[in-house]
């Protein structure tokens, strides 16, 4: 990916966690671990510590690119509004625009669909929210 791609990339999570107080990060690899990339995801998800932040709102979005494996993981603050189907449409717009190989753009698009489902549960609060989370994207190996 290009250093604009990945400008594009945590412009999306920026502008999505400013209406939230949820947390979005991207996980780029090259090859998942494990046969099911939402196992991998869950790992880095935990390993990332997305899972202490206050409301328990943080999703990640997992991306082994050689393996051509994604999944997207969210804590259990979200995941229980959103709810299996939310997730499932997301994960299949990210299918629909990988095999297009369209990676960028059907990665922006559901890092605006999550801060969206973010903001409606979580909004931002001016009084008290701070950004708990680095909003880079996060390279393994």
């Amino acid at each position: 990916m290009s250093h604009s791609d990945n400008e594009r990339i945590i412009d999306a999570i920026r502008a999505a966690e400013m209406r939230t107080s949820g947390e979005v990060r991207v996980f780029f690899e090259s090859r998942c671990r494990f046969v099911n990339p939402i196992d991998r995801a869950a790992e880095v998800f935990f390993g990332l510590q997305m899972d202490h932040t206050h409301q328990r709102n943080g999703v990640l979005v997992y991306v082994a690119f050689k393996d051509r494996q994604f999944a997207i993981f969210a804590d259990e603050g979200i995941y229980r509004e959103m709810g299996a189907d939310y997730w499932n449409t997301e994960a299949g717009k990210m299918l629909a625009s990988f095999a297009k190989q369209d990676y960028v753009d059907g990665l922006v698009t559901v890092i605006y669909d999550i801060g969206e489902a973010l903001q409606t549960y979580f909004p931002y609060d001016q009084k008290g929210d701070k950004n708990e989370l680095p909003d880079d994207i996060v390279f393994g190996k």
